[in-house]
């Protein structure tokens, strides 16, 4: 870690934990994997989001390979997730839950890593957005979905709102424990709400006249 020490550390740790939860619930619940592909999907939900993040910030090795508490947290949460998961497949909304959490973390973090290999705002508050969807994405990929940023409820949009407050917290000053829970709260928010009310952002007119779609069946 550097200029953002613990407070980076703590919100990119959870994010892992919380992309492991929803990476293992969708490898039971959706593909019905084994303990083996439930891990592996956990993992690569968790860590996909940061590798991508550090690569492209050029903050290398990834800390996915330097800091081997990525990994225990990703597996952790995988193994978790296997041993409970006829109990916690009985709450239905918790792979959005913890897809939201897992994004609304690394929004921040995925900032917070641009900003502080001195990149500029608006590429922060791009891989902010990059780092908050890579994970998901790799999941649904690897389960044969379409990828949820491409089509559903308010997802790039809430990770680039995350991202866009975290940037400008730091820019003003004003960074630290308040301001990058109030990001990552803000993108959560909106992603739920998102998820709850079938908000979408708009797309393309159809020749029924219908913007976008409200089909949910390739999740």
């Amino acid at each position: 870690m550097h200029g953002y020490g613990m407070l980076h550390l703590v919100l990119d740790l959870l994010g892992t934990f919380a992309f492991a939860l929803n990476g293992a619930l969708t490898a039971t619940r959706v593909a019905r994997l084994d303990i083996v592909g439930v891990l592996a999907l956990a993992m690569v939900t968790a860590l996909g989001g940061g590798v991508l993040r550090d690569v492209l910030a050029g903050a290398l090795p990834p800390a996915t390979f330097s800091d081997w508490r990525y990994l225990a947290v990703a597996v952790a949460g995988g193994m978790v997730t296997f041993l409970l998961w006829r109990h916690l497949e009985r709450y239905t909304t918790l792979i959005t839950v913890f897809d939201a959490a897992g994004l609304s973390l690394f929004a921040v973090t995925g900032a917070t890593t641009a900003l502080e290999y001195h990149i500029g705002a608006p590429q922060a508050v791009l891989l902010g957005m990059v780092t908050g969807v890579g994970g998901g994405t790799l999941r649904d990929v690897l389960v044969l979905r379409l990828p949820t940023v491409l089509y559903a409820d308010l997802y790039a949009i809430p990770a680039l709102l995350g991202a866009g407050i975290t940037v400008a917290c730091e820019r003003t000053g004003v960074y630290g424990v308040p301001a990058a829970l109030g990001a990552a709260i803000a993108c959560f928010t909106l992603r739920m709400v998102g998820d709850h009310y079938g908000l979408n952002a708009p797309g393309p007119h159809r020749a029924d006249g219908i913007a976008g779609s409200d089909d949910k069946s390739a999740r």
